[in-house]
């Protein structure tokens, strides 16, 4: 077979191009030769012993493969009962992603019920309760500033992209603003040094920091897999229900943790404005590194939560 016979076909989505591949056999060449060899002389005489040595030849044939099917088959029933009786340790000996059924404890199931809730809710600057919340976040940020209206050019202070805050609330929703303002509640140190872009040296063009904290909020939605109707099924999602099984606020916790190393990467990559995503994706794969340890039952196990100041 001339070799522009065999080719190598790649297809989309292999990653190290040999995974999914595959031998194309459609050369111009055609093949060499014949897949069957000769069929021999038709006009040769009928022989009636050969069709008998065929008959013993094909009975003999069937009752081997009616041997080997059993076989198959009580194999498989007892593959079948081994993982049966064995569910558990090979529950613990597969990883997360391989499990197709997880159970959660009423506890859990009631907490991820409210969170998904929470996530639901869009940001609608014509509900007063929304507009509250927006001046309560400007008090936390600026507590000796009086509250501007809800349009004006001194939200842009705060990290917003226009005069109107609630245009830049489309990609996290009302959960987002909820983030901003836990975040300034329980963390007022670290929120205010990141407000106020205090610590090491700062790029001239800086990531906006309420737009940035909107980024984060949708991040952490997609890498906890809290989108799906279902329950999550990645990695980083299943450990955070253990997580929300222990402390009902994990979500805002990590999400105050994810907005501290954002800006720490922000720093040691010397980034500016046009890097934003790219720290984003690394803050992403260092909490699902952070998040895959053994040790980590609690927001606060986690190794970057030490960069959190009160």
């Amino acid at each position: 077979m001339s070799s522009s016979t065999l080719r190598r076909r790649l297809y989309h989505g292999d990653v190290d191009g040999r995974r999914n591949e595959q031998m194309d056999t459609s050369g111009s060449d055609g093949l060499d030769e014949p897949l069957l060899g000769s069929y021999g002389d038709r006009s040769k005489a009928y022989d009636s012993r050969e069709e008998e040595d065929w008959d013993i030849r094909k009975k003999e044939e069937q009752h081997w493969t009616f041997l080997f099917s059993n076989l198959i088959a009580q194999w498989a029933q007892w593959l079948a009962n081994i993982l049966t009786e064995s569910s558990s340790v090979f529950g613990r000996l597969l990883p997360f992603s391989t499990q197709s059924q997880i159970y959660l404890s009423p506890l859990q199931e009631e907490r991820l019920s409210i969170l998904k809730e929470r996530l639901q809710v869009p940001f609608d600057g014509s509900r007063a309760d929304h507009q509250d919340a927006l001046r309560q976040l400007w008090r936390l940020a600026f507590p000796d500033t009086a509250i501007p209206p809800l349009k004006s050019e001194s939200w842009k202070e705060m990290g917003w992209q226009g005069t109107d805050p609630s245009t830049d609330f489309r990609g996290g929703g009302y959960v987002s603003l909820e983030n901003l303002i836990y975040f300034a509640q329980n963390y007022p140190e670290s929120f205010q040094k990141l407000l106020h872009k205090q610590e090491g040296v700062r790029a001239e063009w800086e990531y906006p920091f309420a737009v940035a904290g909107v980024n984060i909020s949708f991040m952490l939605i997609q890498m906890l897999d809290l989108q799906s109707t279902g329950m999550p099924s990645s990695q980083p999602g299943i450990r955070f229900l253990e997580l929300l099984a222990e402390d009902e606020n994990a979500f805002d916790k990590l999400y105050c943790v994810a907005f501290r190393l954002m800006d720490a990467q922000w720093l040691v990559k010397r980034a500016s404005y046009m890097e934003f995503n790219e720290v984003l994706k690394s803050v992403r794969t260092q909490l699902e590194r952070e998040l895959a340890l053994e040790d980590v039952t609690l927001v606060r196990d986690l190794p970057s939560y030490t960069m959190l100041y009160r």
